[in-house]
């Protein structure tokens, strides 16, 4: 570098002249203010400054003296470039947030069914509801016709500000956090009525900002496409109050028995606070909890000069009354049961729908009540824990179930689900085949030790009463007596009968004779009802109906034409053995007095399980007594508590009813009796032969 000549003439480094740089300077400086102006403009609508010619200003400043206006120039112009590209940048942000992380409402969506949880409603046979489960959605109602008090309670507790925000309140968000900041813990929500509904509509229950920045976004589209009143309507009908039940309308049945029309201010004020917690402050798990909100709630009205000092105090004098739900029956037993079958015979169902059953109310709680009362201290004393009833009617329709001591404590439904041997309880189905094969009531055999191979059958009481007929075989129980009928008429053919009325999956061995296979409670007892019904096999069901909400039917049960499982002939014999275990056999217990009944008992091995089924013309029930784990009980069997709870839920069911006949339900004389008829006879003959005639004892004389 020349050197040189760069010095002036006095020798020294020349001064630059800074008109050329401060050009460059403070033109830069002028078009970065006029973009930060632009930008500021198109985001908050201040009018633009005309854009200033760089050399208009370049020459202004050329007048003033030094170079620190221009460089000032300059640093503002790069900071307001900064905040202005950043404002770029979180507007940039908030669309990619919007395109990627807001969810897609569908085109055209019905926001007042969309992700609706599903329940299933029960009806009983008279079409009254008994139980529901799932979400309970009740009928849409314009909030036009609900209390002002109700509307002005959501508004005052959850939203102040909705009528006046656009679905997202900052003003509310800043004030909840300074509020949970001061107090360290969450005394505050933020988010508005319209972010609510979102978040119920759309979204999961989850907690993350990401879910946070959706239900905003989300919020800002709803309020852009549905009115203020609109997205109210959609609120108090759609929000979740607790119990299950979704909507003001479904919440005020459940908690008071009214429509939500009809709620008083108490009332009101209750309904209102639940939105914030409404698990916790359900009046019917907490109604502590659950009145004391509703003061909270009372206090807000207030504060929004909504209500008057007055009505407040009136109202918090008469707290709201949540109505007493049944709770103390088992009907959750029936409930499981009808739910598995509705979804079997409805499967591909969205939304609610609606079951009609056969269950009969008062016979369910006969049903209960009998088998709570047969678990008795001493039962339960004598290993007796559990207990199960079914019951029909002659048409084949499920009037009671019962599947154990209490649903509460055990969901297992005993009457359903367990498979347990009935032991004697499957005797008829061997007489039934040996009176097909022509033996009769009256056919004689012998009850003495037998043995078949290796298997050797004994009696339960190891006595053996030697020449009886069948009649009494069933009556007593006799096991020598059906193993040797069953050896006689083939265990295929009894296997077959068993099946035929129902019995399923049973094997063709000699075991079978003492019923040595698995059933279950509520099939078992389905196999009885050929018995009542003369040998006529009702299709056994416990649906009448199903439908939705909107009334679209999507089953209808359509009784199939009677099967006919055993002749007129056979089904009046079998009632006749059956009448004789009730009359003077093992179920004298289970006896109705003057009301004919059939039936049988049954112990297993060891006391595991005792039966007692039985029929009425009427009804046929089934009752089954024992444990979960198969644990022995002490000498419980079929002729004692299981005949002792027919008989209570039998009497019960029976009230009201005429004392129908069963065809064959009369006594019979065993074989034991007629040796002591023919010696009653024997001496009667012999008296006649000593009656004195005409003063001539000769003359009427008995000459054997």
């Amino acid at each position: 570098m020349n050197t040189e000549s760069e010095k002036n003439d006095d020798g020294n480094k020349p001064q630059y002249d800074p008109s050329g740089l401060k050009a460059i300077v403070l033109g830069l400086a002028a078009g970065l203010r006029w973009r930060a102006d632009a930008v500021r403009q198109r985001l908050f609508g201040a009018k633009p400054p005309s854009k200033p010619s760089p050399y208009a200003e370049t020459a202004k400043y050329k007048k003033e003296p030094g170079e620190g206006r221009a460089w000032r120039d300059l640093w503002g112009g790069l900071a307001a470039a900064a905040l202005s590209l950043a404002m770029l940048g979180a507007a940039g942000g908030l669309a990619f947030a919007f395109v990627v992380m807001a969810p897609r409402a569908p085109d055209n969506v019905d926001l007042w069914n969309v992700n609706r949880q599903s329940a299933i409603i029960v009806l009983d046979r008279n079409g009254e509801e008994i139980a529901s489960r799932g979400a309970r959605y009740g009928a849409q109602v314009d909030p036009i016709e609900l209390p002002d008090y109700f509307i002005d309670a959501i508004l005052a507790t959850e939203d102040r500000r909705f009528y006046d925000h656009a679905g997202v309140d900052i003003r509310g968000a800043l004030r909840a956090a300074t509020a949970n900041a001061k107090s360290g813990a969450v005394v505050e929500g933020g988010s508005t009525i319209t972010q609510q509904l979102a978040k119920n509509l759309f979204l999961s229950p989850e907690q993350t900002y990401t879910r946070k920045i959706r239900e905003a976004l989300l919020a800002l589209w709803l309020e852009g496409h549905f009115s203020k009143d609109e997205i109210i309507s959609l609120y108090v009908n759609r929000i979740y109050l607790g119990a299950g039940a979704y909507g003001v309308e479904s919440a005020a049945l459940t908690y008071f028995g009214k429509s939500a029309r009809d709620v008083t201010l108490a009332e009101a004020a209750m309904l209102a606070g639940l939105p914030k917690a409404p698990s916790t402050y359900a009046p019917t798990q907490n109604p502590k909890g659950a009145e004391r909100r509703a003061g909270e709630v009372l206090d807000n009205l207030l504060e929004a000069d909504a209500i008057a000092p007055f009505d407040a105090r009136e109202a918090r004098l008469n707290p709201a009354q949540v109505i007493v739900q049944n709770t103390d029956n088992d009907l959750g037993y029936f409930f499981d049961y009808v739910a598995a079958k509705a979804k079997d015979l409805a499967p591909a169902v969205a939304g609610d729908i609606i079951v009609k059953t056969t269950i009969d109310q008062k016979l369910q709680r006969d049903a209960e009540a009998a088998v709570k009362a047969g678990l008795t201290v001493e039962a339960r004393l004598k290993g007796a824990e559990q207990a199960a009833l079914v019951a029909y009617d002659a048409g084949g329709a499920l009037r009671a179930m019962v599947g154990g001591r209490s649903y509460k404590d055990s969901q297992f439904n005993r009457a359903a689900q367990a498979t347990r041997q009935p032991g004697s309880a499957f005797k008829p189905f061997v007489y039934v085949a040996a009176m097909e094969a022509g033996l009769r009531p009256g056919s004689r055999f012998v009850d003495r030790p037998v043995q078949f191979g290796d298997w050797a059958p004994t009696n339960y009481t190891d006595r053996y009463r030697g020449p009886v007929r069948l009649t009494e075989a069933m009556a007593q129980s006799i096991n020598t007596v059906a193993a040797q009928v069953t050896q006689r008429v083939g265990a295929k053919k009894v296997a077959e009968a068993a099946m035929r009325f129902g019995v399923e999956d049973v094997p063709a061995f000699r075991a079978i004779a003492l019923g040595a296979v698995d059933v279950r409670l509520e099939a078992f007892t389905a196999a009885y009802l050929p018995f009542a019904a003369g040998g006529v096999k009702p299709e056994p069901y416990a649906i009448a109906w199903i439908e939705t909400r909107d009334g679209e039917k999507l089953y209808e049960h359509k009784p199939a034409a009677p099967q006919r499982v055993m002749s007129p002939a056979v089904s009046k014999n079998m009632t006749h053995m059956l009448y004789q275990v009730i009359h003077s056999g093992t179920g004298r217990r289970a006896s109705l007095g003057r009301r004919p009944a059939a039936g049988k008992t049954g112990t297993t091995n060891d006391w595991r399980d005792a039966w007692f089924m039985g029929y009425t013309a009427q009804l046929t029930a089934g009752v089954w007594v024992g444990n979960d784990d198969y644990r022995p009980m002490d000498k419980v069997t079929g002729g004692s508590t299981p005949a002792e709870i027919w008989k209570n839920f039998m009497t019960a069911a029976h009230q009201g009813l005429p004392a129908q006949r069963l065809d064959g339900a009369y006594p019979a004389a065993t074989y034991a009796e007629e040796s002591a008829l023919l010696g009653f006879y024997n001496d009667v003959a012999r008296g006649l032969s000593r009656v004195v005639r005409d003063g001539n004892p000769r003359r009427g004389r008995y000459r054997d």
